[in-house]
Parts: structure tokens; sequence; C-alpha cells
């Protein structure tokens, strides 16, 4: 699993790089705005996604102070479980959330989790 500590910064563009050697899974837990730095195409790894939505009035949304809270969740999950493929993300179930198959979008490599 790629830590944030085996990533560097360049001060020259303020961009995310991954070191050569790295081949793995990489989850995206931080907000649009944060992985935005990150130099996907450097990083040689399969970037997953998790999108965490909450019915409300019937509707699934994306909350965004759930959605905060359920990335750190799914940050416990992942060092509590030592994930090590995209299958055991599937598995996460913290504080009502499940993942949805219906929902995913496998082809872009987003997994929704819904509660």
């Amino acid at each position: 699993m790629l830590s944030f500590d085996d990533l560097s910064f360049h001060d020259n563009d303020y961009q995310l790089e991954a070191p050569e050697n790295i081949e793995e899974l990489f989850v995206n837990l931080s907000s649009n705005e944060y992985f935005s730095a990150v130099n996907v195409k450097e990083l040689k790894s399969t970037v997953i996604t998790p999108i965490f939505k909450d019915w409300k009035n019937y509707k699934l949304k994306v909350i965004s102070f759930f959605a905060k809270k359920a990335r750190g969740l799914m940050v416990r999950y992942i060092l509590d479980t030592d994930v090590k493929s995209i299958e055991y993300l599937k598995w996460f179930n913290y504080e009502g959330y499940s993942f949805s198959e219906e929902y995913s979008n496998m082809d872009k490599n987003e997994l929704v989790f819904i509660r």
C-alpha cells in the first residue's frame, strides 16, 4: 500500500510523485482539491477512489461532513485490516456504510459506499 511517506514534494511545481519502484494500489482518500496536486500519470499503481454517500430525502448524496469522517474511517480500516487489494476495500462496513456494486463505477475505479 502506498503511504503518504512514500510521496515526495517538489518545491518548484508543488506536485506529489511516487517513487519509481512502487507498483501498488493507491487509495485516494483525500478531497478532490488535495488530490488534484497528485501527478497521477507518475503513479505506477491503480488509483481507487472510495465515495461515501448517504440517503437524504430519498436520494443518495455526498454529504461533505459525513464523507470526510468516512474517509478517516476508511484509513482506520486499511490500517486495521492490512488491505492488499480492491476486494478488501469492498468489505469496509464501519458506521453503517457498505459497498454498493450498483452505484460503483469500476471503469473509473470508484467504489461507492452507502448508508
